[in-house]
């Protein structure tokens, strides 16, 4: 039997509590955490405790900005460059080189070096060559030479001759010789003086070194001390055997 419907009863929502205007918004910020946390993990702060702070790096993050703040940029200034630089070399001793090898003779190798000595005596005397120089000034060679020897401590050696005479010659082939002008320039000052022409000077200057008089049988051979005195005299004793035996003899016996 069918029951008449009153119309004064009021439809009742189906789902009582929430309004609907409420659920929607609720229900998009639902959605937005879900995203969220599959984008990012399971929160491991403890519930309650306060959120790290974005101006506190982490501890990873600290340590990977303080390495690269400690590394020199490539596109450092000159002046860090120049002062890394200076610092370096302070620390080296002087003449040492961190990358190249030591130079031989170079200071760098230690070895002390030598007291330099005088172009003179660094090298032998040079020994005149054969024959005699009739306009040269006699006196001034011998005072020259007396003034070197005694620095060198070298004997002088004073050849009187003249150019045409056969035992000069015969003499001067031996002192060209190798191991008569090493004694030579090791040991002696060599002057040469002409006595064979008209010198007058060059005469007076035989007679001063060689006073004995006579008749003089050339080569005249003098050899004269640094301070001046006369140790040999060939006028005197007589010429040695003009043969490298002989006047290398000669020279040994008066080179000191």
């Amino acid at each position: 039997m069918l029951r008449p419907v009153r119309t004064d009863r009021r439809t009742q929502p189906s789902h009582p509590g929430t309004p609907r205007g409420v659920r929607l918004p609720l229900l998009a910020a639902a959605v937005v955490a879900a995203g969220l946390t599959a984008a990012c993990g399971p929160s491991t702060q403890p519930v309650g405790s306060a959120a790290p702070s974005a101006a506190s790096p982490s501890p990873e993050l600290s340590a990977a900005s303080a390495t690269e703040s400690a590394t020199p940029s490539p596109e450092a200034s000159p002046t860090a460059s120049a002062s890394a630089s200076a610092s370096v070399s302070a620390t080296l001793r002087p003449g040492s080189s961190p990358s190249s090898p030591a130079k031989a003779g170079s200071a760098a190798t230690g070895t002390q070096a030598k007291p330099s000595r005088t172009a003179d005596a660094a090298q032998p005397a040079a020994v005149p060559g054969p024959g005699y120089d009739s306009s040269a000034d006699a006196q001034k060679l011998i005072d020259a030479a007396l003034r070197t020897a005694k620095s060198e401590g070298r004997m002088v050696l004073l050849d009187f001759g003249a150019n045409w005479c056969g035992n000069c010659k015969a003499a001067d082939k031996v002192f060209a010789q190798p191991q008569t002008a090493a004694i030579l320039g090791d040991s002696y000052r060599v002057v040469k003086i002409d006595i064979g022409g008209n010198s007058s000077a060059n005469s007076a200057l035989l007679r001063k070194y060689s006073p004995s008089g006579g008749t003089y049988t050339m080569p005249v051979l003098l050899v004269v001390s640094p301070s001046g005195s006369i140790r040999t005299d060939t006028h005197v004793t007589g010429n040695p055997s003009l043969t490298a035996e002989g006047i290398n003899s000669f020279l040994r016996k008066w080179a000191s």
